[in-house]
Order: structure tokens, then sequence, then C-alpha cells
């Protein structure tokens, strides 16, 4: 981690999935100066995170399995999102919350809805025609 603080990181985001010590790496994070964020898969209950959340900067909701761009958005995030905004406003009101993948002009609406403040839009950028149009459409969604 060390070598992303001196790469000029400023956030550093671990999978829960992957992280079997996720106390002490949150805690080697906030000792770099870093703020700490922490990812959960799809199939990943928000639950996991009650424990440590007051220690979190951002939480990552992932919308689609990880590993490549294109996939379909997983409708479940929704109620993850609402999972997730529940522990914030009981334990850490300054939380951010993350969405990536399949976020596109069809849902950043309703994602924003849900609690999300932090979108990550890949395919739906790149794939486009135009992708300076997208990215102020998804940024202004109302304005079509």
């Amino acid at each position: 981690m060390h070598d992303f603080k001196e790469a000029g990181a400023a956030r550093i985001t671990v999978h829960y999935e992957a992280c079997p010590n996720l106390h002490r790496t949150i805690q080697v994070i906030k000792e770099l100066g870093c703020k700490a964020c922490v990812a959960i898969n799809p199939h990943s209950t928000v639950a996991l995170l009650e424990d440590i959340i007051t220690s979190l900067d951002m939480v990552l909701i992932m919308s689609v399995n990880p590993g490549f761009g294109g996939q379909k958005f997983i409708e479940n995030t929704y109620k993850k999102l609402s999972d997730i905004k529940a522990l914030k406003r009981r334990y850490n009101p300054e939380l951010l919350i993350e969405v990536d993948g399949g976020v596109d002009l069809t849902n950043i609406t309703k994602l924003v809805d849900a609690g999300a403040n932090v979108l990550v839009a890949g395919s739906s950028v790149f794939s486009s025609v135009d992708p300076l149009a997208t990215i102020s459409a998804l940024k202004h969604p109302s304005i079509k």
C-alpha cells in the first residue's frame, strides 16, 4: 500500500472478499494518510461491513461481477444501496457510497436517488458514439 501512496493515491480501496484482515488493512491505509474504502462484490451482503463502517470513508457497491466491462447491471444493487444508506445514517453520515458496473443513462437517476453519490461509468462512456456528450448527460441526467 505504501507504493500506492507514493504514486499519489489519496484513496485506497480494498475488496472485502480479498482481504482477510480488513480492520488491520484499514488501519494501515489511514496511517498512510489516505482515505479508506472497501468494495463488496454483488453476492456479498452490506451487513458484512457493519463492524467497520465507522472507520471507512467510502463503500463501493459492485453492481456487476469484477473482471471485465460491459456486463449487465445487477438489479439487487438498489436494495444494497438502501441497506448501506441505512448504515450510513446510523453510523457514519460522511460516508461516500460508490457504484461501479452497468452505470448508464437508464439508471443513473435511480442510483443517486437510492443513495449513491460516487458513480463509475466505463462502458457507457467508452462505447458511446459521443463520449463527451455522454459524460455531460451523466453529470446532468435531467437535461437530455
